[in-house]
């Protein structure tokens, strides 16, 4: 057993395996009210549409609807429904899940911009949203010809969908 230089009591594993016990899957349960906005956009989601809101002081769409602008601190009311399109601005190779467990085969996930028909958006500011990216390679984003590739959503069946950001599979990608 090592020695300890700042002193204390030195357990040997035993003890310190009796005392100490590692929990890999905690089984916290909670429940969290989703607000106005969110609840909004997932059941948006769950009809297959996506929702955000536009600030007419800063001529922004929020995508994940915002009540508030986060730039000028208005009240938003109004609700824009985004196409289920857009473009990717970034994208990376995740080898691991959301839940940080490896992946047997690795993901690719980007920024979308999404379209939002009668709205224009810099390349700064811009509705989008963080998902997967189907129908490229790795290759696609280590040459970064993802970039900017025209992407559709890939729903779920209207049956299956729940009102979450899963009830879009992917985001696919239309080469062309």
């Amino acid at each position: 057993m090592a020695s300890y230089v700042r002193g204390g009591t030195p357990l040997r594993d035993e003890e310190f395996r009796a005392i100490i016990k590692e929990i890999d899957r905690p089984r916290a349960r909670y429940n969290m009210a989703a607000g106005i906005a969110y609840s909004r956009f997932l059941e948006g989601l769950k009809r297959g549409e996506i929702l955000g809101t536009y600030c007419p002081s800063c001529r922004l769409v929020h995508i994940p609807p915002k009540i508030y602008c986060p730039y000028c601190f208005r009240y938003l009311s109004k609700w824009v429904r985004a196409s289920d399109e857009g473009r990717v601005v970034t994208a990376v190779i995740s080898y691991l899940s959301a839940t940080l467990e490896k992946l047997e085969k690795p993901e690719i996930i980007g920024v979308i911009r999404l379209d939002v028909p009668g709205y224009r958006f810099t390349s700064y500011r811009f509705p989008g949203i963080l998902h997967r990216i189907c129908g490229a390679s790795e290759e696609d984003v280590k040459t970064q010809r993802i970039f900017d590739a025209r992407v559709k959503a890939r729903w779920l069946p209207p049956d299956k969908r729940v009102g979450s950001i899963t009830d879009i599979e992917c985001f696919e990608v239309i080469w062309g």
